[in-house]
């Protein structure tokens, strides 16, 4: 399998996603995930790159999404697909452990119920928030996004930003769009502060294979 990988030569996008769909098959259905660099300092608070984007052809995945709402967004939310929908009887729940989401929207009278839960939720990087679009008046269409295949990211300390980009079983040039796209998204968060290299490396690799490196 690493004698396919070309080294740490980046090569073009097509190429790498070619690259990584001829490694050996595995037994499931692969994870395509992209990791980008960035030549940020991540402890500066001007310097975080966060938000979220709606996938031109999705992520492979049905994403299991609650909200938190009361009054006439209760039906706007289930109509739209959530998974679950409530108000402090589901913050309970979530006290209690239960985490079995990937997504949290919370319309913004309800962030008093919970904003509470940010002990639970925010380790696990599913705190609703103003800025990721999750705490929203607009509840429905946000539930529609998210299960269209919206994702969301957030620099690690190291400066590295992962997303899922879609699955292994994808058509090339899917995986080929899905990628472009979010690193096209990228570069245009380049925060002012960032002065130098903005973007330093990227990497596309499958939930089983290793890592092909892309030219920028």
């Amino acid at each position: 399998m690493l004698a396919k990988v070309p080294g740490k030569t980046p090569v073009p996008l097509a190429e790498a996603v070619a690259i990584l769909k001829s490694f050996p098959p595995v037994k499931f259905d692969q994870t395509v995930e992209v990791a980008i660099r960035l030549g940020i300092d991540s402890k500066q608070a001007d310097q975080i790159v966060r938000g979220s984007l709606v996938l031109p052809h999705g992520i492979g995945k049905s994403l299991r999404v609650i909200v938190f709402a009361k009054g006439d967004k209760i039906q706007e939310a289930q109509q739209a697909g959530a998974d679950e929908v409530g108000g402090p009887e589901l913050a309970e729940k979530i006290k209690g452990g239960w985490t079995d989401f990937d997504v949290c929207i919370a319309a913004p009278d309800m962030m008093g119920i919970v904003g509470p839960l940010g002990k639970v939720l925010g380790p696990r990087g599913l705190m609703p928030s103003p800025r990721a679009g999750t705490v929203t008046l607009d509840v429905g269409k946000t539930v529609k996004e998210y299960k269209a295949g919206k994702v969301e990211f957030r620099n690690d300390a190291g400066g590295i930003i992962h997303v899922v980009v879609g699955k292994m079983s994808f058509e090339p040039q899917k995986l080929v769009e899905n990628i472009q796209t979010f690193i096209n998204y990228i570069l245009n968060l380049k925060p002012a502060a960032v002065k130098g290299q903005y973007v330093k490396g990227i990497a596309v690799s499958g939930t089983m294979t290793p890592s092909v490196r892309v030219a920028g």
